[in-house]
């Protein structure tokens, strides 16, 4: 049973379970709760809910395809990505999610989850960070490059 509940703990813990099956979950508990067990469902939300998660399971495939390593920064890169949307910004998979959590907000129409938003894009942004000094020690001066030439998080601003 020990094992059981570390994996349980393991799966809980990792990011995609986090942003994609818990923050939903406990949305949508949380808005049943507070309207009533009536949900407010914005359909515009939907296509930002979609976006954020295709975004985030396509960008992992073709970092995996081109980069090497594994789906996350657990596993890192043999080599830097540049092309698809590595072009444009350095985190598309981090964007992915939270374009997900920004759509989960909409979508229901929910303060609680624009809170769950905000705390997620410091946990990104921090995490970021501790991914980018990898990165830097791995890759040396063509990373530094690449973060010259391509912003963190939104193309030409951030």
């Amino acid at each position: 049973m020990d094992i059981m509940k570390r994996s349980l703990l393991r799966w809980l813990t990792r990011t995609p379970v986090q942003t994609f099956v818990l923050c939903p979950l406990l949305v949508v508990a949380f808005e049943l709760v507070r309207q009533g067990e009536r949900l407010t469902v914005v359909p515009a939300g939907l296509a930002l809910l979609a976006w954020g998660y295709l975004q985030y399971l396509m960008v992992g495939r073709l970092r995996s395809r081109f980069g090497g390593g594994g789906p996350g920064i657990g596993v890192p890169p043999d080599r830097i990505v540049e092309s698809g949307p590595y072009r444009y910004v350095r985190n598309p998979m981090y964007l992915g999610h939270l374009i997900f959590m920004l759509g989960l907000a909409l979508t229901f129409a929910s303060w609680f989850a624009l809170v769950l938003f905000a705390a997620r894009a410091v946990w990104f942004h921090r995490r970021v960070l501790e991914d980018e000094a990898r990165l830097q020690a791995m890759f040396g001066a063509p990373y530094l490059d690449y973060q010259r030439r391509v912003k963190r998080w939104i193309p030409g601003l951030l």
